[in-house]
């Protein structure tokens, strides 16, 4: 299966490259983050859970009103799938490809193993939540928000991204 590729299983923080995860888009394609999307401001919206898609889905959805027709910039949402929803991956993908349009489907990257060990890297208290990570053009984290779709942190994190996309 796909796995996660951690040295250290630590929370990172600011300045640090973020844990690579090694997946799958809806499309097919096998990818490693960050990695794939060096070169650009990425922002990575991580989920644990069923319940997490909707703070994700959030998430993402404000991004693309603000930042949809930039190309210096992209974003991925990441579901973390482990235990037994690993057995049911074909029928996830299936209903994860269908309900996502297909301009997105590079932009779903499904990781699928070591779901606690990534919890433990990214400070993942509840599930329910979506952990937020913004990183420069290198993959270095520059700005971080485990939560719910929040106005405020939103804004503050649209202020890191419009800085590092004016360098």
């Amino acid at each position: 299966m796909f796995t996660l590729l951690l040295a250290n299983l630590m929370m990172f923080e600011t300045g640090q490259v973020m844990p690579s995860l090694r997946g799958e888009f809806l499309s097919g394609k096998k990818a490693v983050l960050p990695e794939a999307g060096k070169g650009k401001v990425a922002m990575y919206l991580v989920g644990f859970s069923y319940e997490s898609r909707f703070a994700v889905e959030a998430w993402a959805e404000r991004y693309k009103k603000d930042f949809g027709s930039n190309p210096g910039i992209t974003f991925f949402e990441v579901p973390v799938i482990g235990g037994m929803g690993m057995l049911g991956k074909p029928f996830i993908d299936r209903g994860m490809r269908s309900g996502t349009p297909k301009q997105y489907h590079e932009n779903v990257l499904t990781v699928y193993g070591g779901a606690g060990d990534l919890r433990k890297a990214f400070g993942a208290k509840n599930d329910k939540f979506a952990v937020v990570v913004l990183c420069d053009k290198q993959g270095l984290v520059r700005w971080t928000w485990t939560g719910m779709l929040d106005e405020a942190k939103y804004l503050e994190m649209k202020q890191v991204a419009d800085n590092l996309l004016a360098k």
